[in-house]
């Protein structure tokens, strides 16, 4: 099992390829949640633990469910 470390980093790095996917900039991303930079950089990078409102800001920018974040749905 993941600590809690590995797992803030882990969902950082699904919302960076998720958006990444979509090119869409952290900036712009960060603009569409109403956050500054700074605050998605240190989300994505797993330097913060987020709210679940949070996460459901940026799920519905990025237009995915917030399950798309909690399991790797591609093995």
């Amino acid at each position: 099992m993941m600590n809690d470390s590995q797992f803030l980093q882990e969902i950082g790095a699904r919302i960076k390829k998720l958006r990444t996917d979509k090119n869409i900039s952290q900036n712009e991303l960060a603009m569409l949640c109403d956050f500054e930079k700074a605050s998605m950089s240190r989300i994505e990078s797993g330097q913060t633990n987020t709210t679940i409102l949070t996460l459901r800001k940026i799920c519905s920018a990025l237009d995915v469910h917030i399950c798309d974040l909690m399991e790797d749905r591609e093995k």
